[in-house]
């Protein structure tokens, strides 16, 4: 079981709360924090009045979250959760990717499954009402603050191949509302006995919210859309762009090619130069 901890530890903000809502993300290496300079500066393009939050781990050296503090984020230094030792080892990289593997797609070799429960900090964040959580290997295309007003726990569906999966969510965004009541419970269930979460903080969430409330897809866009399932891609409705499985900034981008459009539009987001008017950008071709 989980150590008695206090709930209110294991989070320092560099600063106060400047509004009532917040964008949150997660950076647990110098590649998420980069992955986050990219999502903060579309954030910050789409005139939100709301904070950004940069949860940071004790992997990302300070110098990589300078550039998130010149684009105005609130760093919020975060411990990793206290677990038990053996739901750590059940959780372990190795043993979560031959028990659950990727098939579907690749994983990138700085992915740790354990580092993604960090995402349930959200919770003691609770000078904010309302938070929308958004990985940080994904950008904002327009404004979405009127989804801080969807109710706990909304989220997308996992949809990347099929409508099949319909069913299942994707925790790359989520909209929630701080609690410590909420995250102590959260930390009770995600370490009781033999407990295994095999898509670990997505598995677990749709586990305690089971009956969680629906996002239209366009809010986690995910960058597979583009070639499986291209008729359901349009850039004018789309809130966000989740980049998931690899990476826009690998060098050895197995899917390349195929997503060259999306990549490209990566890079200027993280520069801030040439980004283009989504709107106007050319959906996938159908197929014939």
């Amino acid at each position: 079981m989980t150590q008695s901890v206090p709930v209110t530890e294991g989070v320092k903000p560099s600063g106060p709360a400047g509004s009532s809502t917040a964008f949150v993300t997660l950076v647990t290496n110098a590649d998420y924090a980069m992955g986050a300079t990219a999502l903060a500066r579309s954030i910050r393009l789409t005139g939100t009045g709301a904070d950004i939050v940069v949860l940071h781990t004790g992997g990302v050296e300070a110098d990589r979250l300078v550039p998130l503090a010149e684009l105005g984020c609130r760093l919020v230094a975060t411990d990793l959760l206290p677990l038990s030792d053996a739901f750590n080892e059940r959780h372990a990289r190795k043993n979560v990717h031959s028990t659950a593997p990727f098939t579907k797609g690749r994983k990138p070799d700085f992915h740790s499954p354990l580092d993604n429960f960090c995402k349930l900090r959200l919770w003691q964040l609770t000078d904010y009402g309302r938070c929308i959580f958004i990985d940080a290997d994904a950008l904002v295309l327009k404004n979405i603050d009127r989804y801080f007003d969807y109710p706990e726990f909304s989220a997308a569906p996992n949809v990347y191949e099929s409508l099949a999966d319909l069913h299942r969510l994707n925790s790359g965004v989520f909209v929630a509302t701080p609690s410590l009541q909420t995250f102590g419970a959260m930390l009770e269930r995600l370490d009781m006995p033999d407990a295994f979460w095999p898509r670990t903080d997505q598995t677990f969430l749709q586990n305690f919210f089971p009956e969680w409330h629906g996002l239209p897809v366009t809010m986690n866009m995910l960058q597979y859309v583009w070639f499986n399932m291209p008729a359901l891609w349009d850039w004018a409705s789309i809130g966000v762009l989740h980049y998931q499985y690899e990476k826009p900034w690998e060098k050895d981008h197995p899917k390349e090619e195929k997503l060259r459009p999306l990549i490209d539009l990566w890079h200027a987001f993280l520069t801030g130069e040439n980004i283009p008017e989504i709107a106007n950008l050319p959906n996938p071709s159908l197929p014939t």
